[in-house]
């Protein structure tokens, strides 16, 4: 009967729509540039006045997924007690369900957003489900609507929301690590390496997070593993050199068994010649084995695998740092692709993202999320989760920069939509891959199917929509 009575509550508010809010402050310079800076989206059409004066857009946009951050209140905000959705969340608590989490976002974007335009946006609550079981428990899914506007009435875009107000504790309890009896997963299970006089300061350099290569003093031969005489001239004069840490995959395997403590499997194991010219043997990580290709790109990133045996040691009994090589980050493009450059089944470069707390808590503040298990450890665990976590405007900002670092500055995003699986936790790296699933060469337009995983699976999934130059769907460039 409770439950029932819960349901009848909840649905009395479906379909209603909240009051209008309008944005605090106009679109500025200010906020756009705090939030290129954490995104690290350098694309000039945001930015640089000359850039944007000469694009499509003739002067400077706003980045298409702040579309409903604008409008967004203060850390100080206060539920409208006449927004159906603010009714429903505050009944849900009531009842239990006082956790939340981002499922769902579809931005649809009418057109740009410029400087000085004042947002406006109404909320119409879409539906409420009934109560279902999920991984993270039990719990009900709320979708609203979103219409925006400017001042003068014009419309800009829609977002599409849906969260899920769920009961800590009664999830589906996943199992342990690699299942019973399987390896742990623990870096610090791993073998610690065997450090002596001639392999000293390769691990001391890594302990500084420097890639040191063995070279020969009498002929600059480089070597690794390690030697105490030069092959090349018969030296013994040894001395090295720092790696950029930038190489290629010369080859890889993926060993299964014996398996090992301190490992998670499968275990990507690469030959990387690196662009110095010598090669070494090192874990491929944020990749997964479908995404390997020889001559692949990659970059150095460190694993503080060890802590040290002893206060203060520097050696063998020291804390130990690992070598890891990803996939390297893909450079902007700064010329647009045209739809003739384009064509369907093309695969988006491979990008990882470093999840730093840095960048998860730095997104959150940029998109003015003020939910405390973004930024608090403590009150992250309290609401079901093993650590703080990316909200879903992160992910949508990661995921815009890294399509349109791909397309070109001036392609233009009709929208995006996205699902949220596996969280964002900090130590972790989400991989984004894609490839575009429909091309149409007489308008320009393209359909952009994408993916983001990391450890525990994928991330986010999702489409986005973008027009191109050569179509007939370009627009002429707006005038200021």
């Amino acid at each position: 009967m409770a439950e029932q009575a819960l349901d009848q509550q909840l649905q009395e508010w479906v379909g209603r729509r909240g009051r209008p809010q309008v944005a605090r402050d106009p679109v500025n310079q200010s906020l756009i540039r705090r939030w290129v800076d954490v995104f690290e989206d350098d694309n000039p059409c945001y930015v640089d006045p000359d850039f944007a004066a000469r694009s499509v857009y003739g002067q400077i946009v706003s980045p298409p997924t702040m579309l409903d951050v604008w409008d967004k209140p203060g850390i100080k905000m206060r539920r409208d007690a006449e927004s159906p959705q603010a009714n429903v969340l505050i009944a849900l608590e009531a009842a239990g369900f006082t956790s939340t989490v981002a499922v769902n976002s579809e931005l649809e974007f009418v057109r740009p957003i410029r400087l000085g335009e004042v947002i406006h946006s109404v909320q119409t609550l879409e539906s409420v489900s009934e109560e279902k079981q999920t991984g993270l428990g039990r719990g009900h899914f709320v979708t609203t609507r979103s219409v925006y506007t400017n001042g003068e009435g014009d419309h800009v875009g829609d977002v599409v929301f849906r969260i899920l107000k769920f009961m800590p504790g009664t999830g589906r309890q996943a199992p342990p690590g690699d299942g019973p009896g399987g390896p742990d997963p623990d870096p610090s299970r791993r073998p610690r390496p065997g450090i002596n006089l001639d392999n000293q300061f390769f691990w001391d350099g890594a302990r500084r997070h420097e890639l040191r290569i063995q070279s020969c003093r009498s002929c600059s031969t480089l070597h690794f593993p390690p030697t105490p005489r030069c092959s090349a001239c018969g030296s013994f004069d040894m001395g090295h050199i720092v790696a950029s840490g930038r190489g290629r995959l010369y080859s890889w395997a993926a060993p299964h068994h014996p398996q090992a403590n301190g490992f998670r499997y499968p275990v990507l194991a690469g030959l990387v010649e690196l662009e110095e010219g010598t090669r070494l043997v090192s874990n491929i990580v944020g990749c997964r084995r479908e995404h390997l290709r020889i001559g692949m790109p990659l970059e150095v990133c460190w694993l503080d695998s060890h802590p040290a045996l002893e206060a203060g040691a520097d050696d063998s009994r020291g804390p130990i740092t690992i070598p890891q090589f990803r996939p390297a980050r893909p450079a902007r493009r700064t010329e647009t692709l045209t739809i003739s450059e384009v064509a369907e089944g093309d695969e988006l470069p491979l990008c990882p993202i470093p999840l730093t707390p840095t960048l998860i808590i730095s997104c959150a503040i940029a998109t003015l999320d003020w939910f405390d298990a973004h930024h608090d450890p403590k009150m992250a665990v309290a609401r079901g989760s093993k650590d703080i976590f990316a909200n879903i405007h992160t992910s949508l900002g990661l995921s815009q920069r890294w399509i349109s670092d791909w397309a070109g500055p001036e392609a233009i995003f009709r929208n995006i939509r996205v699902r949220l699986g596996a969280p964002d936790h900090p130590g972790d790296i989400m991989t984004m891959t894609g490839r575009v699933s429909a091309a149409d060469r007489a308008s320009g337009a393209i359909t952009v199917a994408f993916a983001g995983y990391n450890s525990l699976g994928d991330h986010v999934t999702g489409t986005a929509d973008l027009l191109l130059p050569g179509g007939s769907a370009w627009p002429a460039k707006e005038s200021k």
